[in-house]
């Protein structure tokens, strides 16, 4: 098992200097990874970091730590500047980074800029915005010429760190989200809500990765993630998913769970190891 702190870049932690004081402790405390939402909480009254700038300031803050989205929208980025944004972090933090993928939860982060906000066609859209990206990563030319994105003969430089790509996790719990999953490197799930109860159960999580595995056609190292919340020195709750196939457990951080000093102080206690 390997953990990670999950953080709701969001209210006070949407400055990239509150944001990385987390990260440098979560190296410190002796956690793994450091992983941060990425949402447009400003259309709906909160305000809101960008992930890519708190992940480039967070890989020069630290040396060892995994970093990553969880998840974004790939659906309201232009797949391939994000692309070039990925490629370039991965870069700068020497081959570190994970690429967390989803829908996007808040319809109206696509709606109040005039962007396609039904979930059908998002779909279709991260699918292929997925295509592009892991086209442009390989070092070769990409022709493609789909409904949503158009490349045109492009090769991508400078390339990721880590071949044959970084790793693409794919958020999400439905049946569509969990067959995407299995065409990438990994499965995350938000186990938790909003008021910190654990809301997926394992016998949850088995389920889903049991579906999950039975439209693998890989055998590839493959990755699953899961957010929650853990009392500071108790392993037991997580060894529960570790049991059912989870092997990254990312504690989740926000505003509604706790005080800044609350939420530092679980992650200076460390990974609940």
């Amino acid at each position: 098992m390997q953990y990670g702190i999950d953080l709701a870049v969001l209210g006070e932690y949407a400055d990239p200097r509150a944001a990385v004081e987390f990260a440098v402790a979560a190296e410190a405390a002796g956690w793994d990874g450091f992983f941060v939402w990425d949402h447009l909480g400003y259309v709906w009254g909160a305000p809101a970091g960008d992930p890519w700038i708190i992940l480039a300031a967070a890989a020069q803050a630290t040396e060892r730590l995994r970093l990553g989205t969880a998840v974004t929208p790939l659906p309201r980025r232009r797949p391939h500047v994000l692309a070039g944004s990925v490629a370039g972090l991965d870069r700068l933090s020497q081959g570190r980074a994970i690429f967390g993928v989803g829908l996007g939860g808040v319809p109206q982060e696509f709606s109040a800029f005039g962007e396609e906000s039904d979930a059908r066609i998002r779909a279709e859209q991260l699918d292929e915005g997925l295509e592009v990206i892991a086209g442009l990563w390989s070092g070769q030319a990409v022709r493609h010429h789909g409904r949503h994105y158009t490349v045109d003969n492009v090769t991508l430089a400078p390339l990721p760190v880590q071949r044959p790509r970084v790793p693409i996790w794919v958020g999400g719990h439905r049946p569509a989200a969990l067959r995407r999953a299995a065409r990438w490197d990994g499965w995350l799930e938000a186990a938790d809500d909003e008021q910190s109860a654990m809301v997926a159960r394992p016998e949850d999580v088995a389920r889903n990765l049991a579906y999950l595995r039975q439209q693998r056609t890989s055998d590839v190292p493959f990755d699953v993630a899961l957010t929650g919340v853990s009392p500071a020195g108790d392993s037991a709750l997580v060894r529960e998913y570790e049991a059912v196939g989870v092997n990254w457990w990312l504690e989740s951080l926000h505003g509604l769970r706790g005080s800044r000093a609350e939420l530092m102080a679980r992650v200076r206690a460390g990974p609940p190891a």
